[in-house]
This record gives structure tokens, C-alpha cells and sequence, in this order.
């Protein structure tokens, strides 16, 4: 058998090999799809099944707490010449459930300024379940004159949450970056500055 011989069989063996592995990785994705139908684990392929008679859903989030509702407050303080106010006053959302309430903010001097917020929490022990999964008090802004900003918070109340807490008020302070940063809201001056002298004097 000659060398040209052996080369076209060659060729032509792993011509076979490279169409069958087409093949498979073309039928791969209806394959793994059927696969999760069937056995349930994959969540986006049980969302798109057809359902008879309405719209396709997910399956219920079974880490929301649909036995509480919780009043979450918001508040905003403006250190300065600006506009700082949230889109609503308070909302009501179950532990565990995702809520996103807005921000709105102006500039209102005639130059440019960079501000930063502070949140606040009050009771105090609701900070520690306050999850916010996005937030603009975690990066620094800059404002041309007159300029206006929408910002949202995304957050979700952690069911551990004690149940005695039913409602929440969430407070930022929004103050220019280079001037004195400001107490978080609730904080009494008094306290305060009593602070600053017991850590100077030690």
C-alpha cells in the first residue's frame, strides 16, 4: 500500500472524527435542555417551559418571609446647597424579598462639586440585616452646575431579621468630598463632639 494511500485514509478518518464531533456539540444544547426538563435542575430551563392557559414563571423564591411585612422608611439629609430627596417616603417588602426605591439629586450651585452619602440605619440593629445589593453611597460623584442625578438602591431585609423589628428607616447624608464629614444622621452633636475630646485627651 502506497504512502498516498495511507494518507488519504488518513484524511479521511479524521474527516469522520471532526463531523461527528460537530454533530455532538451541535445536539449537545437540546440534549443538556431536555436533560434539565427532566430532571429539574436548572431553573432558567423550568422558567422556559410553556404553560397552558399563561405566561411562564420561575418557581417562588422559598426564601421570602411572605409572614412579615416590613415598612422600610427613607430619608435624606443634604449638607449644603443641593437637592437630595428619595422618589418615595416608605415601601413595604417581606424579608427576603428584593426592593430597589431611587434617589434623586441636583446640583444646584453655579460650579461643579463631588459628594458622597452616609447611610444611617435606625433601630440600629437592622443595620446588620440591610443588605444592599447596590447602593450610590459606595463611589463618589461629580456634578456639573444644575446637574440632576437619579441613583437607586437595591436591598434586601435579611429574614433573620428579628421579628419585634416592623419597621426600618434608612437615612443617607449626602455632603461634599474635601469638607467636614458630617455625623450620621441621628447622631446628637453633643455626643459627638464629647467623643472627638475623649479620643483627643487619651
Amino acid at each position: 500500500m502506497s504512502l498516498r494511500t495511507e494518507n488519504v485514509k488518513m484524511v479521511g478518518k479524521l474527516a469522520v472524527v471532526a463531523a461527528g464531533m460537530f454533530g455532538f456539540g451541535y445536539a449537545l444544547v437540546p440534549i443538556y435542555k431536555h436533560i434539565c426538563e427532566m430532571t429539574g435542575i436548572n431553573i432558567l430551563a423550568l422558567g422556559e417551559r410553556d404553560i397552558r392557559g399563561g405566561r411562564a414563571t420561575l418557581p417562588a423564591n422559598t426564601q421570602v418571609d411572605l409572614s412579615r411585612t416590613i415598612t422600610v422608611e427613607f430619608d435624606a439629609n443634604a449638607r449644603g446647597p443641593w437637592s437630595f430627596r428619595p422618589a418615595m417616603r416608605s415601601l413595604q417588602v417581606h424579608p427576603g424579598e428584593l426592593a430597589t426605591v431611587m434617589y434623586e439629586f441636583q446640583n444646584v450651585q453655579n460650579r461643579r462639586m463631588s459628594a458622597q452619602a452616609i447611610p444611617s440605619y435606625a433601630p440600629r440593629q437592622a443595620s446588620a440585616h440591610f443588605n444592599k445589593l447596590e447602593c450610590f453611597c459606595f463611589n463618589e460623584y461629580t456634578l456639573d452646575p444644575g446637574e440632576k442625578k437619579e441613583w437607586p438602591v437595591a436591598f434586601v431585609i435579611d429574614p433573620k431579621l428579628s421579628r419585634d423589628v416592623t419597621t426600618i428607616t434608612l437615612s443617607y447624608t449626602f455632603f461634599e468630598v474635601g469638607s467636614k464629614t458630617p455625623p450620621a444622621p441621628g447622631t446628637p452633636v453633643g455626643k459627638t463632639a464629647a467623643r472627638r475630646v475623649t479620643e483627643a485627651g487619651a
